[in-house]
């Protein structure tokens, strides 16, 4: 059998001009002003808007004395996780937190995102592994990460290949904002209808808009718990208006059980409001999945954290992940047909004055806060007349349909783009990936 060309590698000191290092120290942390990039947020090669944190913008200059990111600076997780990188695609301000380091690639001899791209291949991760230390959390210390070797071709194949790549990453990028705008979309619908409470007939005409009849006179409001409510509607609670409020469990065998296909075991790490993650998503056989039949996912369910930093995280789970179970620190929320559309039902626990509610009403427990099923079946809702529920849920379903379509053309975006990777920084295959010129 012969044997593959060797492939040309570069140490990370060598493919860069600046490399800085912010480990070893917390900043002080505020409510807005600087977004700080910490290790939680860069994932899947991207850094992601939560958890935000900020530091303020008069100490930004201070913290962030060691150098100033620039555009197309490459970040790099060094502990918890290892080995997630980024690449910053604008000049928009960011601090750096412990566990992230900056890597500036070396100009005209390591194109910046090629070194991105390099970073996340099987070779590049392979090293950081190699060089990293550590049992339970694996980390890597700044003197071996700068040992650390990554594919390295001339400097025009660099260019062509993370144009390649790059063009994927733009189309994710599109279908995020598309879908971002959806979700902007959605919220403002639900707070025009049910915070504002000007709804299609508020004002005495007819609903379909056609104009007031003679006489008509705006819906009167009357005083409930929840405080002046449109004449009609009524306060309930979630255990009224649901069939099913109840969280999974870990299967037999633990983390370690995991498969890499199977049935679908969503997580809290996957569970963002609206937004489902699938770069962590773990998977269990049909032996496993017998063993939480109680919480098989069904269609349309809400599902919300119960646990943890994301606690109160709300969203649906793709369809064409089903099936899927759901693990002890997630929350099945079923809507009851009947008396409840499961769109409003999730944009009900997703508005921004019920999240509050849900987050100070999330017990302490010994290390982290947990909402219990109790307060969950307690926690006091507007329910609207059914007729407005449901043209609620055909507008809102509408809007649901369109990102679970954007979010399944990603997934597929991601797949052929990871599939191209290995190809593209192999020196026996690249050359026969790239399009002729």
């Amino acid at each position: 059998m012969s044997k593959l060309p060797a492939i040309n590698t570069v140490t990370i000191e060598e493919a860069t001009e600046r490399l800085i290092d912010y480990r070893g120290k917390t900043p002080p942390k505020t409510t807005s002003g600087v977004r700080l990039v910490t290790a939680k947020v860069v994932k899947g090669g991207q850094i992601h808007e939560e958890p935000a944190e900020f530091i303020a913008a008069d100490f930004y200059d201070e913290w962030m004395r060691r150098g100033l990111p620039q555009q197309y600076d490459v970040l790099i997780t060094t502990e918890a996780p290892l080995g997630e990188v980024a690449v910053l695609r604008s000049s928009e301000r960011i601090a750096l937190a412990q566990r992230i380091i900056l890597l500036r690639a070396k100009p005209g001899f390591v194109d910046p995102l090629f070194l991105f791209y390099a970073l996340q291949s099987d070779f590049g991760q392979g090293e950081l592994r190699a060089r990293a230390s550590g049992t339970t959390v694996l980390g890597i210390k700044q003197s071996e990460l700068r040992q650390a070797r990554i594919p390295i071709f001339p400097f025009p194949v660099q260019r062509r290949i993370a144009g390649i790549l790059t063009a994927y990453d733009e189309l994710i990028e599109n279908s995020q904002r598309r879908i971002r705008l959806l979700e902007d979309m959605a919220r403002a619908l639900y707070r025009e209808w049910f915070v504002h409470f000007r709804f299609p007939g508020h004002d005495g005409s007819s609903p379909s808009g056609r104009g007031k009849g003679e006489g008509a006179k705006p819906i009167p409001r009357l005083p409930s718990a929840l405080g002046d409510i449109p004449q009609g509607w009524e306060v309930t609670t979630l255990d009224k208006v649901t069939t099913k409020i109840g969280s999974g469990a870990t299967p037999r065998g633990g983390k370690g059980a995991y498969k890499t296909e199977g049935i679908s075991l969503i997580r809290s790490m996957n569970i963002y409001d609206y937004e489902f993650e699938l770069a962590d998503l773990a998977f269990i056989d049909d032996e496993q999945a017998a063993q939480l039949d109680n919480v098989t996912v069904q269609a349309r369910d809400v599902l919300l954290n119960i646990t943890g930093a994301s606690v109160c995280r709300c969203s649906m789970v793709p369809s064409h992940l089903l099936p899927a179970r759901v693990n002890q620190h997630v929350a099945i929320v079923r809507a009851d047909t009947r008396r409840m559309d499961p769109f409003y039902l999730l944009d009900t626990i997703n508005n921004d004055h019920n999240k509050e509610k849900l987050l100070n009403l999330a017990q302490g427990g010994a290390t982290r806060e947990a909402l219990t099923k109790e307060t969950i079946c307690n926690f006091p809702i507007l329910l609207p007349p059914r007729d407005l529920l449901t043209r609620y849920g055909q507008v809102a379903g509408a809007m649901h349909t369109q990102r679970e379509t954007l979010a399944l053309r990603i997934q597929n975006l991601r797949r052929t783009r990871d599939l191209l990777l290995p190809r593209l920084l192999s020196a026996g295959e690249f050359k026969h990936s790239l399009p002729k010129t």
